[in-house]
């Protein structure tokens, strides 16, 4: 009878805590402008109210986890002031906090890089098979708070509402990348981690960074130092120029790695490489350095095939590159090289294939390297022209959709656009968003591809601000067609999510092109009806 009474006043007491709880309108976490879309997003209509002192929990023992708890931490406490501690736990927490685990109950999320979001009332709760899929839900997470949420100077708040519900979500594609043209004209490296938080806030995997070209070599090779001090020194229009150093190059992949961005380094070459050519005579077949070039013209230059002397440049840049990248790919170019003859240019990709194949790593080289001896360890980046491409598929290699008239970020976005070139056509943000990788070539089916990238030249790219006006709005596009299937992609809707992103994008500071094409609008308010003000 005792028990019966103490269970009895349990009871009452838990009765009248949730009686206590206070009430909120309704919320529609499907009706916010997620991107990348998610597979599916399934609304509760509660809300639940992060407040100071809460905590984010994760896995005890996982190290690894512990570090995506630390970020998010980091992350909330920035956003809102509040004092958001990081503890270890084996179960679901307590009410108010947030989890982050592992370990899973969801049979049907079996991607490395999916992940499940619960947002209840009582907690909120990001599970995936790795703590990468876990980083994922931390960025979907981020876009369902409002987007004063990413100010740096707010209104202090004593409750940040989120809306209830359950999202399941893996991408479509394993390679989802952006590339960055430092060469024309050099970018340091604080706006390569604003490039590559941009990327992260996106689901973004890859960071390709163009390191040398005609106008300028931009990382340190220890055993050729002139590369870079006589190399680096200059850029488009004659500017200063400038390099990585192996540290700093360093501390670029770290900062990458930190958000499961791999970096793909590229040396481009036999052709684009004036600045090496000016840097050492002995490269050239007539053992002459050339000027420095500040054009912007391409496809005169070549090192010299025949020269034994090139190959150990080659394997000496590989070889210190390769020491600096833990990621599985090095570019070696292989585009415009006009100056070279067909049968040595084929002869000089053979060749240094092996190279890169011997310091662990696959290559990737833009379409025309299809031409030479490559196979299905091998990536063909299509870019230009769909034979090559085609080719390359014909050979077992996989292909990177890149196409120019489509994800060339450097593009106008129309005739009044004043930064940006112009050759591959005018790309408005539709032109960028509604294509298919799976069916723009015939012939290169799903199967044949291992992603997407978008490329920005830097011809007429000078600083962060010009960065930003070109990928945005057009880098949140590209990185949908790498996550969502095409099924649950549309012009028509993608354009309403993405009009919604403007205040997100002015809270930010992101200086963005305002298309004329997307209709931007403020996000809606996270409660369906209002809140009735409390008159006590």
């Amino acid at each position: 009878m005792k028990s019966f009474y103490i269970a009895l006043i349990l009871n009452v007491l838990l009765m009248l805590n949730v009686s206590c709880e206070k009430k909120y309108p309704p919320t529609d976490m499907a009706r916010h402008a997620l991107i990348p879309k998610p597979v599916s997003v399934e609304a509760t209509h509660e809300t639940f109210v992060l407040k100071d002192k809460a905590s984010v929990f994760y896995d005890s023992g996982n190290e690894a986890l512990k570090k995506e708890a630390e970020y998010l931490a980091a992350l909330l406490g920035k956003a809102t002031g509040f004092d958001i501690k990081v503890k270890a736990s084996s179960a679901l927490p307590s009410r108010g906090n947030i989890f982050l685990t592992t370990s899973m109950d969801d049979d049907s999320l079996e991607h490395e890089d999916g992940y499940k979001l619960e947002i209840d009332r009582r907690y909120v709760k990001i599970s995936a098979p790795q703590p990468k899929g876990v980083f994922y839900g931390i960025q979907t997470l981020r876009q369902l708070f409002p987007a004063e949420f990413e100010k740096e100077n707010k209104d202090v708040k004593e409750e940040w509402f989120l809306p209830a519900g359950t999202i399941h979500d893996w991408p479509e594609y394993p390679y989802r990348g952006a590339m960055l043209d430092v060469s024309r004209h050099f970018f340091g490296v604080e706006t390569v981690k604003r490039f590559i938080d941009y990327l992260a806030m996106y689901k973004m995997n890859i960071l390709h960074l163009h390191l040398s070209d005609d106008q300028g070599w931009r990382i340190e090779i220890e055993s050729w130092p002139n590369l870079t001090k006589h190399g680096g020194s200059t850029e488009v229009g004659g500017g200063p120029g400038g390099f990585f150093t192996k540290d700093e190059f360093r501390e670029i992949v770290a900062y990458a790695s930190e958000r499961y961005i791999t970096i793909v380094p590229e040396i481009d070459m036999p052709g684009h490489t004036n600045a090496a050519l000016a840097s050492y005579p002995e490269l050239n077949c007539d053992g002459k350095a050339p000027e420095l070039y500040t054009g912007t013209r391409v496809g005169f230059s070549t090192l010299c095939t025949h020269k034994e002397i090139v190959y150990q440049f080659v394997d000496d840049v590989v070889s210190e590159i390769s020491e600096l990248s833990p990621g599985p790919w090095f570019h070696i170019g292989g585009d415009e090289s006009h100056s070279t003859k067909h049968d040595d240019y084929v002869r000089f990709v053979n060749r240094v294939r092996k190279i890169v194949k011997s310091y662990g790593k696959k290559i990737i080289g833009w379409d025309e390297i299809a031409h030479a001896d490559i196979d299905s360890e091998d990536v063909v980046q299509f870019w230009a022209r769909e034979k090559n491409a085609l080719l390359g598929v014909k050979k077992g290699a996989k292909v990177i959709m890149s196409p120019s008239k489509h994800a060339y970020m450097d593009m106008k976005y129309d005739s009044t656009t004043v930064l940006g070139l112009k050759w591959a056509g005018y790309t408005e943000v539709d032109d960028g968003y509604s294509w298919d990788p799976a069916t723009l070539v015939e012939g290169i089916e799903r199967s044949h591809i291992l992603g997407i990238e978008a490329p920005l030249w830097s011809e007429t790219i000078e600083t962060l601000e010009d960065i930003e006006y070109m990928i945005f709005p057009r880098l949140p596009g590209y990185a949908e067609i790498g996550w969502t299937s095409s099924k649950h992609r549309s012009w028509d809707e993608y354009k309403i999510r993405l009009g919604k992103q403007k205040q997100r994008f002015e809270a930010m500071g992101i200086n963005y092109y305002p298309s004329s094409l997307v209709p931007w609008q403020n996000e809606e308010d996270i409660f369906i009806e209002p809140i009735e003000k409390d008159n006590n």
